[in-house]
């Protein structure tokens, strides 16, 4: 039967299954290269959009500090977040800042406003929401004035102040044009819905990152619609034990970190149990094509 994600963690440290190719085994978790710089990325972060959005409350902010300290744990680092996301920037730095952890942090965030001035002004509150002199990833968010603020990212990339530059969008409609922006060059990475219920960035936009040399965040990868919701209460299919899944959120993320162009999936969470229960899909196995198929036509339709 299901395990609930509470009855999972007690088995947590068992030896996962073998599987399909593409495996990756090991106690901690499996990381891919960004290919800009072939520097090493771990595969499972941690969205905040929603969930990172508290006030000052310490019974607000104590599961946050243990979701993140669980990541950081399981060698974890990518925490990706947004000045759109209410607090969610600033709960970050003061949480990085408190445990003194910003050091095995990969922070990512974005730039949504149009102007020059007006995106200098929105990044440089976010290095001081975030408390920070660098920010790992800075993208610029569903396109929004992108030719405007690549030269600004350009320069702080060269001076230090961010490592790479990315680009993003959350719905399908927007794919085409994001390759379109990404076959001008200049970019790191972009960040892409894609889950089992919506893989339409798995048709061009996921393969062109592949071959172009351009790492990929996924976001949403639970699905849209409620598919995590309308799927947990059912048993748990026999082939799960092939890929070393013991819940559905697992299956789930196991599916998206099959196709190879996939650099880090950000689930968001402020559940610390949540948060250790995805990381084990950082861990064994991915499906192979055949499971890949049989997946999409029991779960994403």
């Amino acid at each position: 039967m299901t395990l609930p994600r509470a009855r999972f963690l007690t088995l947590a440290g068992a030896a996962l299954l073998g599987g399909p190719a593409m495996a990756q085994t090991g106690a901690r978790m499996n990381k891919r290269k960004i290919p800009s710089t072939g520097e090493l990325l771990p595969v499972i972060g941690c969205g905040t959009w929603r969930t990172f959005d508290v006030g000052t409350a310490k019974a607000e902010r104590a599961p946050l500090a243990e979701v993140l300290r669980v990541l950081f744990e399981a060698g974890g680092s990518v925490i990706d977040s947004s000045p759109m996301y209410g607090r969610a920037e600033g709960v970050v730095g003061d949480l990085l800042a408190e445990a003194g952890t910003r050091d095995k942090a990969f922070i990512a965030t974005k730039v949504w406003t149009s102007g020059r001035e007006q995106g200098i002004a929105q990044m440089e509150r976010s290095f001081k929401l975030l408390r920070t002199d660098r920010i790992d990833l800075m993208q610029i968010h569903n396109l929004l004035d992108w030719e405007t603020h690549l030269p600004t990212l350009q320069a702080w990339k060269k001076e230090g102040r961010i490592r790479y530059i990315g680009v993003t969008h959350y719905t399908s409609s927007a794919h085409a044009a994001l390759e379109a922006v990404l076959r001008r060059g200049g970019f790191d990475f972009v960040q892409v819905d894609y889950s089992i219920d919506d893989r339409s960035a798995g048709n061009r936009l996921l393969p062109f990152a592949r071959d172009n040399g351009v790492a990929v965040l996924t976001n949403l990868p639970f699905g849209g619609g409620g598919l995590l919701g309308r799927i947990g209460r059912r048993k748990l299919p026999d082939w799960a034990a092939e890929i070393g899944c013991m819940s559905w959120p697992q299956i789930l993320l196991k599916f998206v970190l099959a196709n190879p162009a996939v650099t880090c999936a950000i689930p968001g969470t402020s559940n610390p149990e949540h948060m250790r229960d995805n990381l084990q899909a950082a861990l064994g196995a991915y499906p192979d094509a055949a499971l890949l198929k049989r997946m999409i036509a029991e779960i994403g339709g």
